[in-house]
């Protein structure tokens, strides 16, 4: 069965998640994309299952042997594809899966990315959390296993965390569906544009950072609408053979031209 119908108890309207329609591994028809990103062993398979349905749909990435997930959801009128990227703690791309969990951020450009962190490991997760926020400014943070966390005595102030990071924390427990109702919440609105996010960005030394604003401008000059032209820069100057190759190729600049087209169906389709 490709799709699952709400039971009464999932309708009521004292229940937090009552808006959300399952439609297991059914994608077709999305208006938005949702990219699940995070650490090996962090809980995404678990956040992915509780927005799908349990049903996953898994092949492998064109020219990888990565495999991947992909399910949908309906939640306050919008469909939503939910692709479950490759765990990894970089996005350096010194492995096949980090390029292929870095190249769907930069190429696949999801309207919203969220990022599960381990809130008993946080400082670790927090490099990848980072490097996600150089990529796109469309993210929340899923701060799962709290209740793990909590067990070990480990507290975190979300409020605190969300502030400094720029971007919605939702702390959550996805085994029992805490924090479940407010994570849609979050993504939803990232997604469509109602909350607009400020990430923090890496500081950088002030020689480099003049590289990097005069490299910038070019990118943007040469691929208008790139949302992430700072990023791209920093990896030009770094060296990386992918985005050399996705610069010199133009594939950087036909994404943008797909994604801008993309949302202009959306506007449509809204109007409509």
């Amino acid at each position: 069965m490709s799709s699952e119908r709400p039971t009464a108890c999932e309708t009521c309207p004292a229940n937090p998640n009552a808006a959300l329609v399952r439609h297991g591994e059914t994608v077709d028809g999305a208006t938005y994309v949702v990219a699940l990103a995070g650490n090996p062993n962090v809980g995404k398979s678990t956040v992915f299952n509780h927005l799908t349905g349990l049903r996953q749909h898994t092949g492998n990435w064109p020219g990888k042997t990565v495999a991947r997930a992909e399910g949908s959801f309906t939640y306050r009128s919008n469909r939503y594809k939910v692709v479950d990227l490759p765990g990894t703690y970089s996005l350096l791309s010194t492995s096949t899966d980090e390029e292929v969990a870095r190249d769907f951020m930069l190429f696949g450009r999801p309207d919203v990315t969220v990022i599960v962190a381990d809130a008993t490991l946080l400082e670790r997760n927090l490099n990848l959390v980072l490097q996600v926020l150089e990529i796109t400014d469309r993210a929340v943070v899923c701060l799962n296993l709290i209740d793990e966390a909590a067990q070990h005595g480990i507290t975190v102030d979300a409020r605190s965390l969300s502030r400094d990071l720029g971007i919605p924390v939702i702390p959550a427990a996805a085994r029992n569906g805490t924090g479940m109702a407010e994570l849609l919440q979050a993504l939803h609105e990232v997604a469509t544009g109602a909350l607009v996010c400020t990430p923090r960005r890496f500081s950088l030394g002030s020689k480099k950072l003049k590289a990097v604003q005069a490299l910038t401008k070019q990118v943007e000059q040469t691929f208008p609408g790139l949302p992430n032209a700072r990023w791209v820069a920093l990896r030009l100057l770094e060296g990386d053979a992918r985005i050399v190759d996705a610069v010199r190729s133009g594939e950087i600049g036909r994404m943008t031209v797909e994604r801008t087209l993309r949302t202009e169906r959306k506007g449509h389709d809204t109007e409509a």
